[in-house]
């Protein structure tokens, strides 16, 4: 009885760690991309990092990307930044490894 108790607690466990990493990654992934739009919108060192807040903030709102992906849209289409939804979702790609690669390297 023990074995299986054991080995539940400890995939129980597992799982808790592999929520804390991703949700990690998810938050790293999202101020990168903040920077990176910020520097598209020619924003200052100050406004870059608020701004990289604000879009960390953003996925709060709802489950999943489509509310990063709405900001950063709304955001860089105001700025005159030619941009479309595409573009967004590759560069959320691209943060996201570098995201990953940051965290799993201790960077």
């Amino acid at each position: 009885m023990t074995d299986f108790s054991d080995r539940q607690k400890g995939e129980e466990a597992k799982y808790a760690r592999d929520e804390e990493t991703e949700f990690r990654v998810a938050a790293r992934r999202n101020k990168l991309l903040g920077h990176w739009a910020a520097e598209k919108m020619n924003l200052t060192e100050e406004e870059t990092d608020a701004y990289a807040k604000a879009v960390v903030q953003a996925d709060f709102e709802e489950a999943g990307d489509e509310d990063v992906i709405r900001k950063l849209l709304g955001d860089l289409t105001a700025a005159g930044v030619d941009v479309d939804e595409a573009g967004i979702r590759t560069a959320l790609e691209e943060q996201s490894v570098e995201a990953r690669r940051q965290l799993m390297g201790g960077v």
